[in-house]
């Protein structure tokens, strides 16, 4: 079903604004627009659609007990989210996190991403995949499957690496820990991957996934307008291995930018990311200026 922003917003109901200006402030990602308008618009409509699905997932879990004649453990709903690099996704994830995680139930709720999962610098520069960052052989698919599958098995506490996009590496020694959350978002590139052949998948997993889509050349521009901003901020840092973009043009910025888009980002966004597309559940339309104009619910 392809819905204008006019119908989406319209499926919002009674479903209250529970974020303010200041905690979307520092919600919102670098470069990234979002306004309160885009959350009552957007956001609330979808997380009232998502605990529609939490609650029927929870009575059909009741009635297949029922069935089997015995309690069924619940296992955390688990929600993908999925896209381009720059296009949003991390956004998404953490705006719907905060307005899960205040549903009447409270559901305890996890953001983790699957960057966690990518091989650390010197394992991608042993398997010469360095230029091949963010591809899927950069992960640790059975890593990334074995963390979800202990999850989803109420595994009291599962631990995952940490990314630092700061760093540009997995950190060392560090963990994110995750105990038992009812609610489980996953958000990354690769999220819907689909697997080898014989093999299980993250997507074989998730109970509701949503894809954050635009055009290849808008999100071209809001990737090399979010490399500008960190020119003058993470860039800056001299932990920051691209601490030399400080020093150069925004010119210099811009080049290499698209140069890393043309060869990169873009082979990605097309061979790999793109095509999961019609895996996801709801795709989220942008526009240039990344606001959703379009939601694409798939029928059941």
């Amino acid at each position: 079903m392809d819905l204008d922003r006019a119908a989406w917003r319209g499926l919002r109901a009674s479903t209250p604004m529970s974020l303010t200006a200041e905690e979307l402030d520092e919600l919102r990602g670098l470069a990234d627009p979002i306004d309160l308008g885009e959350v009552e618009d957007v956001y609330l409509p979808l997380s009232r659609l998502l605990r529609l699905y939490y609650e029927a997932s929870a009575g059909l879990r009741e009635t297949v007990g029922a069935f089997l004649g015995e309690r069924i453990r619940p296992a955390p709903f688990t929600i993908a989210i999925a896209g381009s690099v720059a296009v949003g996704k991390s956004t998404t994830a953490r705006v719907l996190r905060t307005l899960v995680s205040r549903w009447p139930a409270r559901p305890h709720t996890e953001l983790v991403t699957t960057d966690n999962f990518l091989y650390p610098n010197a394992v991608l520069a042993e398997r010469g995949l360095t230029e091949r960052k963010g591809f899927p052989e950069s992960y640790d698919r059975r890593a990334l499957l074995r963390f979800v599958q202990q999850v989803r098995a109420g595994v009291p506490e599962v631990t995952a690496p940490v990314y630092s996009h700061l760093a540009y590496d997995i950190l060392p020694g560090q963990r994110q820990s995750v105990r038992r959350p009812d609610v489980l978002i996953l958000e990354g590139l690769n999220v819907l991957q689909p697997a080898p052949a014989g093999a299980l998948a993250v997507a074989d997993f998730i109970d509701f996934s949503i894809y954050v889509d635009a055009r290849a050349d808008d999100i071209k521009q809001w990737f090399l307008a979010r490399l500008r901003a960190l020119r003058d901020t993470a860039f800056t840092d001299p932990r920051s291995p691209f601490r030399q973009l400080a020093e150069v043009s925004l010119a210099a910025v811009d080049a290499f930018g698209a140069e890393v888009w043309k060869t990169i980002n873009e082979v990605n966004l097309v061979e790999n990311i793109q095509p999961t597309r019609a895996r996801a559940t709801l795709v989220l339309q942008k526009d240039a200026g990344h606001a959703v104009t379009r939601v694409g619910l798939r029928r059941f």
